[in-house]
């Protein structure tokens, strides 16, 4: 079993999650943030992750600390459940268009932190959150989870499907990322470790 448990307090958020890599999907997810749970359920359910996910986080300043420590918490829970990586996939890109929008996005369980984000919203506000915050959830989770993920939007009007498009992507790379690669049991680099 692939899961982590994880409980993060600090005098802006508190989050309790679970997460099981080789779910089907299930998923309970309550940041305060209606638009943010939306996008996480599909991020959930389109990887088949089984997450559970309970935040209190500082919404009377704005969404910033949530979303952003979700990301730190959300990645970290990856890092633990995958382990040392030994007979996963590592690589995966999916194309997942949403309408008028496409989004690709490219991961490598590295165990280097980057992300490159080539996403152009056209509305500056999507479900009352700014667009420009979803950089900063996928900077946090790149970095807590230490992988290497490049997401790019090449066209897209319509911001609620840029970014759904966007999630949905990012979930099922993940998920081909972290399959089992039944001709390599061993860790996928010449290095030996990840």
């Amino acid at each position: 079993m692939r899961s982590a448990e994880i409980q993060r307090d600090t005098n802006e958020t508190s989050i309790a999650l679970s997460l099981e890599i080789d779910g089907d999907g299930s998923r309970s997810i309550k940041t305060g943030i209606g638009f943010f749970d939306h996008m996480l359920d599909l991020f959930a359910k389109h990887g088949l992750f089984d997450l559970s996910l309970n935040v209190k986080g500082d919404l009377d300043v704005d969404e910033h600390h949530t979303v952003e420590d979700v990301g730190i918490v959300l990645g970290d829970a990856f890092s633990q459940a995958v382990g040392d990586k030994a007979g996963i996939s590592r690589y995966a890109t999916q194309f997942v268009p949403m309408d008028e929008a496409l989004a690709i996005v490219n991961v490598d369980f590295s165990g280097r932190a980057f992300l490159q984000y080539s996403v152009q919203c056209p509305d500056q506000f999507v479900g009352g959150m700014s667009s420009q915050i979803f950089e900063e959830f996928f900077r946090a989770f790149a970095t807590a989870a230490k992988i290497t993920l490049h997401i790019s939007v090449p066209y897209g009007s319509n911001t609620h499907h840029v970014i759904e498009a966007v999630f949905k992507a990012t979930g099922r790379a993940l998920r081909f990322a972290l399959e089992d690669d039944p001709r390599n049991s061993g860790i996928p680099s010449t290095k030996g470790v990840l």
